[in-house]
């Protein structure tokens, strides 16, 4: 069997139409919108809508300020455009319909952080898994698949806003990872809970994970434990026990998928 792992396409449709060629099968760990550019402030939802000069700034914030000013910043810039969520969500249908037109069969697929999970069961179809939640057999391994990012313990999903990341409370998101059952392949978006690899060295600071992950690592000890989410990870992969760790990689950047072969 040979499958193909991809994470963070962030609106990279051309590359994702050819992830799959060669595959038995493809999966898709998430961040299929594209709602910032850091490369191209002119680009993403942020540039197209709000503009290069909010997109940038962003950027910035998100890399030297601190989250209250982000979500300050944010909120005052989508109050002057009318009717934002509908803007909002009409660019993420529109970047929705070219991604998954673009995906080949059989794919599994979850979403990321920058997802709106609730838009995606009207592109169910046959060939394409909506695995979040579940635990899929691909060829004779259990694939288990868990979506979103935690947010840290006490801390609740913020809403109203024209714009809200798929951020799930953490004892909802541990509830999720632990519900899997006895898994080979372990696929996230985030990563488990080790320093290194929830390290971005571009942001310089620590990217969501999760504990839970951790945990099942540790408990079903699966020969591979696939996430991306941290675009410029201090180590891209670990070994923990006899479970290699590994950040697939961002897509959109590098335009090539993760193979795993059995």
């Amino acid at each position: 069997m040979r499958v193909h792992v991809v994470s963070d396409v962030h609106g990279a449709s051309d590359a994702l139409s050819r992830a799959g060629d060669g595959a038995d099968a493809l999966v898709v760990l998430g961040d299929l919108v594209d709602y910032v550019d850091y490369r191209d402030p002119a680009g993403g939802i942020l540039g197209r809508v709000l503009g290069p000069e909010v997109s940038a700034e962003f950027g910035r914030l998100r890399t030297s300020g601190g989250r209250d000013e982000l979500i300050r910043f944010v909120r005052e810039a989508w109050a002057r455009v009318p009717d934002a969520p509908a803007v909002v969500e009409d660019a993420v249908q529109e970047q929705y319909d070219r991604m998954f037109g673009a995906l080949t069969a059989p794919t599994y697929a979850i979403p990321g952080n920058v997802d709106m999970p609730r838009l995606w069961p009207r592109y169910a179809r046959p060939g394409l898994t909506l695995a979040d939640g579940r635990v899929v057999e691909i060829g004779d391994l259990r694939f288990g698949f868990v979506g979103g990012a935690p947010l840290p313990p006490g801390v609740e999903p913020r809403e109203g806003g024209p714009w809200t990341p798929h951020l799930l409370r953490a004892a909802d998101f541990t509830a999720a990872v632990k519900a899997l059952d006895r898994v080979d392949v372990l696929c996230s978006h985030v990563p488990p809970a080790v320093p290194e690899l929830a390290f971005d060295v571009v942001t310089r600071r620590a990217e969501a994970s999760s504990a839970a992950l951790l945990d099942v690592v540790h408990r079903d000890r699966p020969r591979a434990a696939f996430f991306g989410h941290v675009h410029q990870p201090l180590a891209p992969r670990v070994r923990v026990g006899r479970t290699e760790c590994v950040n697939v990689g961002h897509f959109r950047a590098t335009r090539t998928p993760y193979v795993l072969r059995w």
